[in-house]
């Protein structure tokens, strides 16, 4: 009877401990797959954490397109210089991409456009519409920063539309629409700016008056249409005669002024006396009609016949008027 309990009771504890294994191997597997699954579930939340990084990266690096673009248009609208424009484009164009080289040519943009070869070199052209305004050509650009490259040529070239659109502008106010040469208003501003630096680096400077003889006379004989020829005609002279540094405006109707920098009597004497030969000298044809005409110049010089502007443009006109009633086709200084 000992016997046989004995060996019920070790089955029954074999049997305990074989249930007691068992479950412990079952909750080993549970907390093995718990353990799996929340290893799951951290490489996603992971991996969720680097996606979002990355997007924060890719966010940032897109708000640092926008504010660079908008530091480059804000810095842009402030000149109306090409060359100011550009070199605000290259600063900006440095802190976004590699490069070694960067230029401006208003020559046509070869047939390699927006494309970085083997040698690295971006061409990029810059238009207004149909109208091509020359190209950009980078040096040793990185592939990878083309994409850049392009978001800021693009920027650039509408800074350069802005530009040339204000200095065309600027010209057609400060241009006389029939002569070409400048206004009045424009020419007399400029005649105070270079009486101011005349006047600061105690150089000479002279005022020239010119009118053109019988000028009525051939607009009552062949019409206004002819008498717009010959001033034209006479614009072309001026320009024609004259330095790149002096200013000729057409002060009104078929009176004209020109300002000398850094030229005394002698000099003023000499590029009027040029004037008037080559009006004398030149033959205009307009429609049926060919006409010959002479013109008569008054000089007046800083500081030695005036020292105000209005007083250099007064005496430079009663010395004009002199000179037509001495009969004419001839130039005629204030101190004569």
């Amino acid at each position: 009877m000992f016997e046989t309990l004995s060996i019920l009771t070790f089955i029954y504890v074999a049997i305990v401990l074989a249930y007691i294994r068992k479950l412990i191997i079952q909750m080993q597997q549970d907390n093995m797959r718990q353990i799996e699954d929340l290893q799951k579930i951290y490489a996603k939340l992971v991996d969720q954490q680097n996606q979002l990084a990355e997007h924060k990266i890719d966010i940032q690096n897109e708000a640092s397109k926008v504010f660079t673009l908008y530091d480059m248009t804000r810095e842009v609208t402030r000149t109306r210089s090409q060359q100011d424009a550009f070199e605000i484009f290259k600063d900006k164009l440095h802190q976004n991409v590699h490069y070694v080289k960067c230029e401006l040519s208003d020559a046509p943009c070869p047939e390699v456009t927006n494309f970085v070869g083997k040698n690295g070199r971006f061409f990029f052209r810059l238009r207004n519409k149909e109208t091509e305004m020359g190209h950009i050509m980078i040096d040793r650009l990185e592939p990878e920063d083309k994409d850049k490259a392009v978001i800021l040529c693009h920027q650039f070239a509408l800074a350069l539309r802005r530009v040339k659109l204000y200095q065309e502008i600027e010209q057609t106010a400060i241009t006389d629409s029939l002569t070409g040469l400048h206004t009045r208003r424009y020419a007399l501003e400029r005649l105070d700016e270079e009486l101011t630096r005349a006047k600061s680096r105690r150089m000479d400077m002279a005022v020239l008056m010119i009118d053109i003889d019988h000028f009525k006379n051939c607009n009552d004989r062949y019409g206004h249409l002819v008498g717009d020829q010959i001033l034209r005609e006479v614009g072309d002279v001026i320009r024609s005669s004259t330095r790149e540094i002096d200013i000729a405006g057409r002060y009104g109707g078929e009176e004209f002024c020109i300002v000398l920098p850094d030229t005394d009597l002698s000099g003023a004497r000499y590029a009027a006396e040029r004037i008037r030969s080559a009006a004398e000298e030149r033959t205009i044809t307009a429609y049926d009609a060919t006409v010959h005409i002479t013109v008569s110049i008054g000089i007046a010089t800083y500081p030695a016949d005036a020292r105000k502007s209005s007083e250099l443009i007064d005496k430079a006109d009663w010395t004009l008027y002199k000179a037509k009633k001495q009969g004419r086709n001839r130039v005629c200084a204030f101190g004569d």
